[in-house]
């Protein structure tokens, strides 16, 4: 009698397709991508059809082994993504499937960060987003803005959540505020486009004059060349007076000259991973004398974000994004990353690939 093999069930025939970077590589080569089962939500989790996700920095850090790596464990990258909602766990009753939402950098509710909260997804033992279904806790889990598409929506998590924190986690800006943000990217365009929808007057810096006008036609009020203006801080002080808020995304070795630039009792909200090198001593008579405050930024929690997709609601805030890449094409678009002429925030679309359901 002829046996024949039992034949497989639907659900062990569904594959998807995801990027990982490899264990023990640092270099674009270590990103691979690779078939693999569809993931099924368990109890108090939702399956997410990722439409698209956005590329940070940090991103950069991750591949490079620099930040959140661990050396021996295969890991699935990118922290932000945008998506649908198509399948759900036991218990969960906050959600519905083809609800739209982006993942939660942090699972982080509300109140001061807590030590567990490690590097965020995509990173140490946390799959990230580059992935064609990706299966989060609900507690990472969170509504998109109905007026952005998902592309734009996937730009949120890190470095728009990151920007709102800045402006309004303590020392909230106002409508009379005058905000300074450092260079070009992601946070930076997001903070200044968020402070004028507040109202807010924005400044800005960069060591292009390109795209200094850029930002002035996005609604800077001015701009200050940092190359050219070695004393930038003092040069913003004298033509504002001095700013309320210093979105500062280089680092600490822009501190001094941060705390030039501020108005007496402003903050200096410090996210930066660019510059670690001091730019010398610091300098205690601006911190004290001003009453300045100086407080480390580490994203952003759940509370913030609905808050922050509520202004984007109602503003109409667009994300900037400088390109979109296909999910194929994923090394391209960390390769992008690195672009000294990139204004904006690189996508990668998804939205035009069939279901595999």
């Amino acid at each position: 009698m002829t046996k024949f093999a039992p034949r497989k069930t639907l659900k062990q025939e569904i594959n998807m397709r995801r990027w990982i970077l490899k264990a023990g590589t640092t270099d674009i080569e270590g990103l691979v991508l690779e078939d693999t089962p569809m993931p099924e939500p368990g109890p108090g989790e939702v399956r997410i059809r990722i439409h698209a996700v956005s590329l940070n920095y940090r991103d950069q850090l991750v591949l490079k082994g620099l930040n959140g790596r661990l050396p021996d464990r295969d890991l699935v990258p990118v922290s932000d993504g945008a998506g649908e909602i198509d399948a759900i766990g036991s218990g969960v009753d906050t959600w519905a499937v083809g609800d739209r939402v982006t993942g939660l950098y942090f699972a982080w509710i509300g109140g001061t960060p807590k030590a567990e909260l490690g590097f965020g997804l995509g990173s140490l033992n946390e799959n990230g987003m580059l992935a064609e279904y990706v299966v989060l806790p609900v507690d990472r889990v969170v509504r998109a803005p109905a007026s952005l598409d998902y592309a734009e929506a996937a730009t949120l998590p890190c470095a728009a959540l990151t920007a709102w924190n800045a402006l309004y986690g303590d020392h909230p800006i106002g409508s009379d505020s005058k905000v300074l943000v450092l260079g070009s990217g992601g946070v930076s365009l997001f903070a200044m486009l968020l402070a004028r929808a507040a109202g807010a007057q924005v400044i800005a810096t960069s060591s292009q004059d390109a795209k200094l006008k850029r930002l002035v036609a996005l609604g800077a009020s001015d701009g200050v060349n940092y190359r050219d203006t070695p004393n930038w801080g003092k040069a913003v002080f004298e033509r504002t007076g001095g700013v309320n808020k210093v979105v500062n995304t280089a680092g600490i070795g822009t501190l001094n000259q941060s705390l030039a630039a501020l108005s007496y009792g402003g903050e200096v909200a410090l996210i930066g991973l660019m510059t670690f090198d001091d730019d010398g001593p610091l300098e205690y008579g601006a911190l004290m004398g001003k009453g300045a405050t100086v407080r480390g930024i580490s994203v952003g929690n759940a509370k913030m974000y609905e808050a922050l997709a509520q202004a984007i609601d109602t503003h109409q805030v667009r994300p900037p994004i400088d390109r979109r890449f296909r999910f194929e094409n994923a090394k391209d678009a960390y390769q992008a990353l690195s672009s000294q002429e990139l204004f904006g925030k690189i996508a990668i679309d998804l939205s035009d690939r069939k279901s595999r359901i």
